[in-house]
């Protein structure tokens, strides 16, 4: 399986649709986790480039996810 090399990440309400692509780009995940999931699922990942939308809790989870290594943006 190839790296993952930059996550995408839409911030809703109840669940949160994650995009993880290579660095060559092609798709190796499309997955919707719900708000319990997120640390849990991250936490398997190796350190990568995480996107966001900027809304209010986007600092809240570059806090979370910075300590795990990821470059939040």
């Amino acid at each position: 399986m190839e790296e993952i090399a930059t996550v995408g990440i839409d911030l809703a309400k109840p669940v949160f649709q994650v995009h993880a692509i290579s660095g060559t780009g092609n798709v190796i995940i499309r997955r919707q986790l719900r708000r319990q999931q997120m640390l849990k699922f991250f936490e398997q990942l190796a350190p990568c480039v995480i996107g966001m939308e900027a809304c209010g809790t986007t600092h809240y989870w570059a806090r979370e996810f910075r300590p795990l290594g990821m470059l939040c943006g």
